[in-house]
């Protein structure tokens, strides 16, 4: 799979990235991409994407992004792991298999523990008990198989602590009673979030690309309102926005059109590009970092390596509260957006922490 790409020097866009890794397995049909970015506070732990990227160098870019910031997600999470992503090139509902499932796994297996994988958008529970046929290194498996099952249930529970965070420094109250939230992708942390407004006393506006999502957050709350599209939703009367489906959401048009106090939603890599964060400062919008708030999921799986316990990780989840406040503070303290904030505290950690460990190596 590592086909020419003109123009594209992927040691260049990966120079800050301890290992990539292409996959490839031609009998299943597997072309993956596993991308190390740091181990410096321990092993590397973040999902496994499935999706048909249009070009490897899409894939490549994603990759390396998602796995940047599952460093900064764990070490502002308070955990001792690095940073990971992997990302497999298709349509997983037509080429996902267990047999490609399975070769995938023994790709992660020959890292031996330096990247543990997990779910993420396209994969599931069920895939990471094929997985762990052939791997040792795997979380967010299915109950069944003592896992903690799907993460994004925390997922959700976090972005929902780090919104009552922002609340209360926009409106003076850990609330989202009587405000109007708009959530762009009712997927798998979507739908969860959803409840949790809805039973804080929200009014909730939602949209997705897929018609049947919507019809399944809208059967289980029919109070929920729906709009055809993520422009629609951007352009509403809103108090707070949540994108929650895939990364670059934050333009500088959908800034630009937002009403909306707040932002705060589960996708990773929100911030179209440097300097959208300022432009929602300017806008007095307040965005609370993404990498900051969706960490239940992570906090979950991650519980995962010491036996997993839901209401241990859910009382750690419930600390992104604490956290996000903590970034608010450090970014009113320092005069800059909460983003730069949040990227100050996880490096200090990386940093402080790191320089004792260096780089993580099993020791089996």
């Amino acid at each position: 799979m590592s086909e020419a790409v003109p123009g594209v020097n992927f040691f260049d866009l990966g120079a800050d990235h301890e290992q990539i890794l292409f996959c490839n397995d031609s009998a299943s049909g597997l072309r993956a991409i596993i991308a190390i970015h740091s181990t410096a506070l321990g092993p590397a732990l973040g999902g496994t994407r499935f999706y048909p990227f249009a070009s490897t160098e899409e894939a490549v870019r994603d990759v390396l992004n998602l796995s940047r910031g599952m460093s900064y997600k764990a070490a502002l999470a308070g955990l001792d792991l690095g940073g990971g992503k992997a990302v497999i090139i298709g349509d997983p509902a037509t080429l996902k298999s267990e047999p490609l499932l399975r070769a995938y796994g023994r790709f992660v297996q020959s890292l031996h523990g330096r990247y543990y994988t997990a779910c993420d958008v396209g994969t599931f529970s069920e895939d990471m008990d094929h997985i762990a046929r052939e791997c040792d290194y795997v979380t967010g498996r299915t109950v069944a198989h003592g896992g903690a099952g799907d993460s994004s249930v925390l997922t959700a529970y976090g972005v929902f602590q780090g919104m009552r965070a922002a609340a209360e420094v926009v409106w003076g109250a850990p609330t989202l009673d009587g405000r109007v939230v708009g959530v762009a992708g009712v997927g798998k942390v979507g739908r969860h979030l959803v409840r949790h407004l809805v039973e804080d006393g929200a009014s909730v506006v939602v949209t997705d690309v897929a018609p049947a999502a919507v019809e399944r957050v809208r059967a289980e709350f029919p109070d929920v309102t729906a709009v055809a599209s993520t422009a629609e939703l951007v352009a509403a009367n809103l108090d707070v926005y949540a994108p929650c489906a895939l990364g670059g959401a934050l333009t500088d048009d959908v800034v630009g059109t937002l009403s909306a106090k707040i932002v705060c939603g589960a996708a990773n890599n929100q911030l179209a590009h440097p300097g959208v964060e300022k432009l929602l400062a300017d806008r007095g919008i307040l965005y609370a970092p993404d990498y900051c708030v969706n960490s239940g999921g992570l906090i979950q799986v991650a519980d995962e390596l010491e036996g997993f316990s839901f209401e241990r990780a859910k009382q750690r989840a419930t600390g992104i509260f604490d956290t996000t406040k903590k970034v608010f503070a450090l970014a009113e303290a320092d005069g800059v957006p909460p983003a730069v904030a949040a990227d100050r505290l996880a490096e200090r950690r990386m940093h402080e922490v790191g320089r004792l460990r260096g780089i993580w190596l099993s020791s089996t």
